[in-house]
């Protein structure tokens, strides 16, 4: 049963009916002309009124879960799923607005919109499922519009090419998640995710090597959409294929579905297990952390530059999921880290937007003198390059030392903990290679003129908000600390078991 004064109900009506409206709006629509300001105004007003329906719940007293883990239905209305959507909002908004610049030229505006909110919806579903049939419902839900979302540019063979590799690698990761829940099905007879792994820790010895079996495939499966090594090679060419605002999407939001179903599914089910599979996930980190900025250095593009730098953020993250059973702060690391991220990111592919429309160019020889010709763009550009490198006082510094913090404390449990922060902490150095790199271009090098631009409007405004997140929440983290541990239950195991 779905309660539908739930959260998720509510945001989901809302940005569904404005979904189906918008397309409707269209097809009654005789003039002619371009709507793309109207239809981004909607879209917007949707996504802040389902801003603000998740944020009053979550404030407004209801004695909501954090992360429930006996609901009975298929979704639950806890304060993880809201947490998730909270960060899923933020990224589609901070897209949308900037979609008025991007698509002012472009056509089949009600499509692009439309498909926005649908998938905005796949997106918050995954953040609040218990139930493995809603999941990958939501899933799908998901997936399928930022599939059409890839190739938005279809005139262009690029666009085309990232789409279809993002297809490809997409229904491939879809297959393997359904048969690792077909696995658990025939282990545990029910597809609510937390039944089934209680019922798989009291599993009969001789069909445990078919649950770790399902463990591995879930990590294969989420693995791709977070851009995990080795699931990460359809991820650069899809985002410097993609329009650039889909980039955005991708890689600050459906990237982040993926650790919203890891952290239901895999982490809370290696914890019930009690198996060592945590040191699998470390290994994983270190590869995707190592192999995503080696792959950042040698690139020209800044699009392909960012995408590398995505797939090493995602290694980073991984290192609290990792040592999150030996740790009592690992998982409100990463999710800190995980909303810091999402506007970080944002940020920065929403700047190499504004660079793309205004000076037609993706390469990093369009940034030099960057700093002079469009001034806003490249101070918050080289602001979120500096949080994504966790530089002090900016909000990606809390996220990383929190989170090599939890590896460090989780060295009294496992060996390798403190070697995990370590190795964080020289690839954290790694990264300045390449972000000063860009930086390097647009403050201390002059380029072909030095003609002043006119930046666009709405990308700028979504710039200076991110850029007074990213400030504000690096002097004053505390609040959103506390938001991640509040939907973090403090001994997971516990709850689990008393189940």
């Amino acid at each position: 049963m779905i309660d539908i004064f739930s959260t998720p109900a509510i945001v989901t009506v809302i940005l569904g009916s404005v979904a189906l409206l918008i397309p409707i709006l269209d097809a009654l629509n005789k003039e002619r002309g371009s709507k793309n300001k109207v239809y981004s105004a909607i879209a917007f007003g949707a996504l802040a009124l389902a801003l603000a329906v998740v944020i009053y719940r979550i404030f407004s007293g209801e004695n909501l879960p954090a992360l429930s883990l006996t609901n009975s239905g298929v979704i639950a209305d806890d304060i993880f799923g809201a947490f998730f959507s909270i960060a899923f909002l933020i990224v589609s908004i901070m897209v949308t607005v900037s979609s008025w610049s991007y698509m002012k030229k472009k056509s089949n505006h009600a499509a692009y919109y439309s498909l926005i909110l649908l998938s905005s919806i796949g997106m918050i579903l995954i953040g609040y499922s218990t139930d493995f049939v809603m999941l990958l419902v939501a899933w799908e839900l998901m997936s399928i519009p930022t599939y059409a979302l890839a190739a938005f540019n279809k005139r262009d063979p690029v666009s085309n090419e990232a789409s279809i590799k993002y297809f490809l690698f997409g229904a491939l990761s879809s297959a393997i998640i359904i048969l690792a829940m077909g696995i658990v099905y025939g282990l545990t007879g029910t597809t609510n995710i937390y039944d089934s792994i209680v019922a798989m820790a009291e599993l009969n010895p001789q069909l445990m090597p078919f649950a770790l079996l399902a463990v591995g495939l879930f990590i294969a499966g989420f693995g791709f959409k977070m851009g995990l090594v080795p699931f990460h090679m359809w991820l650069p060419d899809t985002y410097s294929g993609a329009p650039t605002t889909i980039a955005t999407l991708l890689a600050a939001g459906t990237k982040k579905a993926g650790f919203a179903a890891a952290i239901r599914v895999i982490v809370i089910g290696l914890i019930a297990l009690n198996v060592h599979w945590t040191f699998t996930l470390a290994i994983i980190a270190i590869f995707t952390m190592t192999l995503g900025n080696l792959g950042a250095l040698t690139q020209k593009s800044i699009p392909r530059i960012l995408a590398y730098s995505s797939i090493a953020q995602a290694g980073y993250i991984l290192i609290g999921l990792s040592v999150a059973p030996y740790s009592n702060f690992g998982l409100d690391a990463s999710l800190l880290q995980i909303l810091n991220h999402a506007v970080m990111k944002s940020a920065a592919f929403i700047a190499a937007a504004a660079v793309i429309i205004t000076l037609a160019g993706y390469t990093l020889e369009k940034y030099k003198g960057l700093g002079y010709r469009m001034p806003i763009t490249a101070l918050v550009l080289a602001i979120a390059l500096l949080a994504l490198a966790g530089v002090p006082p900016l909000n990606g510094f809390w996220g990383k030392y929190l989170i090599f913090g939890a590896a460090i404390d989780s060295g009294e449990q496992v060996w390798w903990g403190p070697y995990l922060a370590i190795a964080g902490v020289l690839n954290s150095a790694l990264s300045l290679g390449y972000y000063a790199w860009i930086i390097r271009k647009m403050y201390m090098e002059e380029g072909e003129n030095r003609v002043r631009q006119k930046e666009p409007k709405p990308m700028v405004a979504v710039l200076l908000f991110a850029l007074g997140f990213m400030v504000i929440f690096g002097i004053w983290y505390g609040p959103l600390l506390d938001l991640a541990s509040m939907a973090v239950p403090n001994d997971i195991a516990n709850l689990i078991s008393a189940k």
